[in-house]
């Protein structure tokens, strides 16, 4: 949509604007002409008497001047209803009516001598009711076939003809800068057929979504249903295989009533195909311990991080601190909370958890109540080829904050954790059960609340399957899969950080906490619908398990309890605490690839 450069095309939209009104006015006038005209002619049997031309004459300028006085009274004519909409029709009947009440009266005091017999007036009420609305349809068609996009738009199957579906096709039509041009409607409801919204027929069911795209030479299905569900998405997914057809979804209905001209449409998500529907963790019952305490957030910059620091800025703390290395990630997360990046407030903190004194001077300095430790590597690949970066970061420097805790007090200190920490085949996965099990070490040391949270693959968290198709999809492939049964557990990143602040209320010290993830999905199914919605033809390569890798991940290791004392989704397992000063990087790098009964130091057994 453009803006206006200046006064001078303020002027001449307005000047535009008036002009239309005082035409508008006059086809309305000349309506009342041409009704009156016919009333007479059909009165007297069409049968045009040359005397009654003055009367005629008369009783025109009569309609005329109370078609002005009483438009102008209702405010016909200054603008303030939408052209062509159904509140300008009941005004515009609304006039007529009144007009042509003023005219049968002038006509029962006046009739005789103007030599007009007195219904005529109710005789031309019908036709200029008529002419002044076909006038407006007809200035309605011609402006809405000016404003459609052009041929260059992405020919668009909209599903969906329901209130959100009638309203984006109206929009599309609309705006001629629209990249969409809105092609035909789909709907299972037998009921709307023959329904057509703005000139766009409704041309079938789902089934026949191929005929329908060889018919249209459609490049693009918009699903335009309100909280569609995952079964009804993958049924999508199923009909446009092979038809080279993008698929879109809308966004909330919010989004679109609040985005003005830029709201846009999103791919298919993972979460919209693989159906897994969170878990209702009611986490505004039990967030009350952060509500007014001093909070720091180490990884404050990432994924998860940066979530939890939304989440938790809701629930009023009396400071949050966000910790990172990465300053740039620490901008993106201070932008998303207050608007401005500027980084020179105390919320925001530059430091490595690597750096033990940095992070004791902080912590003594700030004083945190509650601590969210998110800070780590991930990299399954990369920590196998750099196992000693894995030690320094996930295990040494989740004890320097577990260290800095301690001397501060903190009352509730949460380690985010992983499901490779559950019989750990890989050096993330060893690290991260170190972590676990250190952190248990200190809860029995201090007395205090101090757990770990485990979960699976975050769904659009850096470094996912999410992002990483969506990237290999946009460049043409190839789709890269690890093995074609390899399964894994999903969440969002909003459930994740959920249970975080969940495991902060009602974990017990030293417990890993662990979410019920429901049944694991196959990657391959992700990937092949992935490629599915996006309407191109990818190939899929195969790259086998990388060394440690699961072809199916675990939450719950052997000889942990699954117990579920306070939520029915929540498991509580309590894992052996190993105690700090008895580890060593060398035993560990020598321990971390044998079996399980013998892949951790003595006193972690």
């Amino acid at each position: 949509m453009s803006i206006g450069r200046g006064p001078a095309s303020g002027k001449t939209a307005s000047s535009d604007k008036v002009l239309w009104l005082w035409s508008q006015f006059l086809l309305d006038s000349f309506a009342w002409i041409v009704s009156i005209v016919l009333a007479v002619f059909l009165r007297y049997e069409m049968v045009l008497d040359p005397s009654k031309i003055p009367g005629i004459i008369v009783l025109c300028a009569i309609a005329i001047a109370s078609q002005f006085a009483v438009g102008s009274a209702f405010a016909l004519y200054k603008g303030r209803y939408s052209f062509g909409s159904f509140h300008e029709a009941k005004l515009l009947v609304i006039v007529t009516v009144a007009v042509s009440a003023i005219t049968t009266v002038a006509l029962l005091f006046f009739g005789i001598s103007m030599g007009i017999a007195r219904g005529t007036g109710i005789i031309a009420f019908p036709f200029a009711c008529l002419f002044m609305a076909a006038i407006r349809y007809l200035k309605r068609m011609y402006v809405e076939s000016k404003a459609k996009p052009g041929e260059e738009a992405a020919r668009t199957l909209i599903y969906g003809a329901g209130f959100v579906g009638k309203s984006i096709v109206t929009r599309m039509c609309n705006d001629p800068q629209s990249p969409w041009l809105p092609v035909g409607l789909i709907d299972d409801d037998p009921a709307k057929k023959h329904l057509r919204i703005v000139s766009v027929p409704v041309l079938g069911r789902m089934e026949d979504l191929p005929e329908i795209v060889a018919r249209t030479n459609a490049t693009v299905l918009l699903i335009a249903i309100a909280d569609i569900d995952a079964k009804q998405v993958r049924r999508i997914s199923d009909a446009v295989a092979g038809l080279n057809i993008k698929v879109l979804v809308v966004p909330p209905l919010k989004d679109m009533l609040t985005g003005g001209s830029d709201f846009s449409f999103r791919e298919v998500a993972i979460e919209d195909l693989i159906g897994r529907q969170p878990v209702d963790i009611h986490v505004d019952e039990i967030a009350h311990y952060v509500k007014g305490k001093r909070v720091l957030i180490t990884g404050a910059g990432g994924s998860i991080g940066s979530e939890l620091c939304r989440q938790i800025n809701e629930f009023e703390p009396r400071e949050l601190i966000m910790l990172d290395r990465d300053e740039t990630g620490l901008q993106s997360t201070q932008i998303s909370i207050t608007g401005q990046g500027l980084l020179n407030g105390k919320d925001t903190v530059l430091a490595d958890i690597r750096d033990a004194a940095a992070l004791e001077e902080i912590f003594l300095d700030r004083k945190p109540e509650v601590v969210f430790h998110a800070a780590a590597l991930k990299h399954v690949s990369l920590l196998e080829q750099y196992p000693e970066e894995a030690w320094k970061t996930n295990i040494m420097g989740t004890l320097n904050v577990l260290q800095a805790a301690r001397l501060a007090d903190v009352q509730t200190f949460v380690n985010i954790s992983t499901d490779k920490a559950a019989n750990p085949t890989t050096v993330l996965g060893h690290s991260k059960r170190v972590a676990e099990k250190i952190t248990a070490w200190l809860a029995q040391q201090t007395g205090l609340k101090y757990v770990s949270v485990r979960f699976g693959n975050v769904l659009g968290s850096r470094g996912s399957v999410l992002p990483l198709f969506n990237e290999q999809i946009r460049n043409g492939g190839p789709v890269t899969v690890t093995d074609a049964d390899a399964t894994r557990f999903f969440m969002t990143i909003p459930e994740a950080c959920q249970l975080v602040i969940q495991a902060g209320a009602i974990g017990r010290g030293g417990e890993v906490l662990i979410l019920d993830m429901g049944e694991p999905v196959r990657i391959l199914d992700v990937a092949q619908r992935m490629i599915a919605m996006s309407g191109k033809e990818i190939d899929i390569v195969f790259t086998g398990l990388r060394p440690g890798e699961k072809l199916h991940e675990e939450l719950i290791g052997i000889g942990e309890d699954d117990s579920r004392p306070l939520h029915p989704k929540i498991s509580h397992a309590s894992i052996d605490a190993l105690d700090p000063h008895q580890m060593s990087l060398e035993e560990w790098k020598n321990r971390q690839h044998l079996p399980l009964a013998s892949n951790e130091p003595e006193s972690a057994k």
